[in-house]
């Protein structure tokens, strides 16, 4: 394939092929980015390499265990109904995206993080910018990444004055308690920041995307809406099936010869991966352009694969398991409230979904 800027790059679209380039230690996302090259030291992990991303990402990983997310279901199910009882009491057509896609997530994300309920609409756009391939300029995108920053350091700063029973109150404590090489300042920042850009947009966007592509296949709706013990799975399947992104991902680069797939990727070269291609594998999927809620062994690679999986695992799947569960059983006859034509879907992002998802519950 060729890049934006011309220089060639390979595509890989098997899903055993995705899995190795994941795992492999000889694609580097470091040398990827371009800012070693630069003087600049990457500070989201999903630029970095061993060992500075094993560092950074072993502070963090023990506050999303699965049973510790567990123990956030019944919090997030409180929310998604106080949404869905605001959005009804609203009158008969709500906004899906803004009223529920949106603020869920956000919330749960906040809540976890210790961030205030009253500064949590300042942060919802700030977090979406720094998600921009074309939407925005650089200077919004800098402005936004400077505001974030200011704004963890600043909350960073009352937790280590006030500390909570919060995610950053943990990470502060972890750091003051590690004599041999606790986290500086500005990495904590930089966590921080990752952390809630990574768990808010793309929940948001999958389950505006999701409940989209239940609602367009009635039949499948109705079904998730008849089986909810259905429900972990479907959220699985679609997982697999219903693409996050409309690009190939983040590149790599081989920092040594390496083959994969029977073709020779030699040093320095760049390589994409297609997670929805390799979700789509014939190899591996039974009937794969075919959404089948209640696959059973399905080893997608929606979150990707290796060092680079996603640290809020158990956190998405939870918030989709939630959100899809209450939206089928509190509004059982939700439709789309107005022709699929007049849809509009964002553009220039990192993330694909709907600007809105006009919606009705009341009797046809």
């Amino acid at each position: 394939m060729e890049l934006s800027d011309g220089r060639p790059a390979w595509l890989v679209t098997g899903w055993a092929e995705t899995r190795q380039v994941f795992t492999h230690p000889a694609f580097s996302r470091t040398r990827a980015t371009g800012l070693i090259e630069k003087g600049v030291e990457p500070t989201f992990m999903l630029d970095m390499d061993p060992p500075q991303q094993s560092r950074i990402r072993s502070r963090a990983v023990g506050a999303f265990t699965h049973r510790r997310i567990e123990q956030m279901r019944a919090r997030s199910e409180r929310v998604a109904d106080a949404l869905l009882d605001a959005m009804v009491a609203e009158g008969e057509v709500g906004d899906l995206v803004g009223q529920y896609a949106q603020p869920l997530p956000l919330t749960v994300m906040c809540d976890l993080l210790g961030v205030p309920a009253h500064d949590r609409a300042e942060l919802q756009p700030w977090s979406e910018v720094l998600l921009s391939l074309t939407a925005h300029s650089q200077d919004e995108i800098d402005a936004a990444c400077a505001g974030l920053d200011a704004y963890m350091a600043g909350l960073l700063r009352q937790r280590r004055a006030e500390p909570a029973d919060d995610l950053l109150s943990a990470l502060v404590h972890d750091a003051r308690q590690r004599g041999d090489d606790p986290l500086s300042d500005d990495e904590l920042v930089h966590l921080g920041v990752s952390l809630l850009v990574s768990g808010f947009p793309a929940t948001a966007s999958q389950i505006t995307n999701f409940s989209y592509t239940l609602l367009t296949r009635p039949e499948l709706w109705r079904q998730v809406r008849d089986e909810p013990e259905l429900v972990p799975r479907a959220v699985e399947e679609l997982l697999r099936f219903v693409p996050l992104g409309s690009d190939a991902g983040l590149p790599r680069v081989a920092t040594e010869d390496v083959k994969v797939g029977g073709r020779l990727i030699r040093e320095g070269e760049t390589v994409m991966v297609s997670r929805p291609s390799a979700n789509r594998d014939r190899s591996v999927f039974d009937r794969p352009d075919e959404l089948v809620l209640d696959r059973g062994d399905n080893p997608h690679l929606a979150f990707g694969h290796g060092i680079h999986h996603c640290l809020g695992v158990h956190l998405a799947r939870l918030e989709l398991q939630v959100a899809i569960g209450r939206l089928t059983a509190r509004l059982p006859d939700l439709r789309i409230a107005v022709p699929e034509e007049q849809l509009e879907w964002r553009t220039g992002l990192v993330v694909r979904g709907l600007r809105r998802l006009p919606v009705t519950w009341s009797a046809a």
